[in-house]
């Protein structure tokens, strides 16, 4: 996005986990915003007075919702209203962010599905493969295809080998490729489930060592508090007498027995 469109976009993408809440709601999130996409794309009058910045951001949402609000769930009207109420730096950045925000919204399914790190590898097999066979990539571009013929060919190729998510945005990206090359959409879905799949990282120190129920426990404790998954690395060290102790980046949260021990003794000397 360029200077003028980013914090639109970030508070377009700042809004969309309140209606990805589960993978079934990720899942229409994300089929919706692809719609809308493609109707902005072919109305081109329709986007041009969405994005328009000289009118008011009410009067551009009233006409999303009159237009939209009986054809796509409430909260996906909400994301595009947020997203026509924002600035853009032209009509073309909104279409792209509501397109990127249904990529997201794909791996949102795949997060909550616990098929995120195979999306992500099967979208960049795919993108090798397609490199390497010229014939698949000039079947897979071509006018003269019907696109449901394309996606056969895909389902053929990738059915039972490659996550569903995976195939449906395959599938989308070929069959609207909005003017881009493949290889470069493909690499945008690929660089968004990537940032989708960055964790945090706790160093966790313990006097024993944590059993797989609890390291479950404890990680999905802390992606509630972070609202992101939470990559646990422990250490087991003799020193913690009891407790846990686990720093994320700068914070620690620290819950050991010889740390408490500790602070009476300065309480004490004080």
């Amino acid at each position: 996005m360029r200077g003028a469109s980013r914090p639109s976009f970030a508070a377009l993408r700042e809004q969309l986990p309140r209606a990805a809440t589960s993978p079934a709601s990720a899942k229409l999130t994300g089929d919706e915003l692809f719609a809308v996409t493609g109707l902005l794309d072919t109305e081109h009058g329709l986007r041009r007075a969405l994005s328009d910045p000289g009118k008011p951001a009410a009067e551009k949402s009233a006409v999303a919702r009159s237009l939209l609000g009986d054809k796509i769930s409430a909260a996906t009207i909400k994301l595009v209203e947020t997203a026509v109420e924002g600035r853009w730096a032209s009509p073309s950045d909104l279409a792209d962010a509501l397109e990127q925000t249904a990529m997201e919204a794909e791996c949102i399914a795949a997060e909550f599905d616990g098929t995120l790190d195979d999306l992500e590898d099967h979208l960049f097999r795919f993108s090798r493969l397609i490199a390497a066979n010229p014939d698949l990539r000039t079947a897979l571009v071509s006018q003269n295809l019907p696109n449901e013929n394309k996606r056969g060919l895909i389902q053929a190729l990738l059915g039972g080998k490659a996550a569903q998510t995976a195939i449906d945005l395959i599938i989308q990206v070929v069959t609207h490729p909005r003017g881009r090359l493949l290889t470069a959409n493909l690499d945008v879905c690929a660089r968004i489930a990537a940032e989708r799949r960055q964790q945090l990282i706790a160093t966790v120190r313990t006097s024993a060592e944590l059993t797989q129920a609890q390291r479950r426990r404890l990680a999905a404790a802390l992606k509630a508090t972070y609202g992101h998954g939470v990559q646990l690395n422990v250490v087991v060290d003799p020193a913690v007498v009891g407790g846990i102790s686990v720093q994320i980046g700068d914070e620690l949260i620290d819950g050991t027995a010889a740390t408490r021990l500790a602070e009476v003794r300065r309480n004490l000397a004080a």
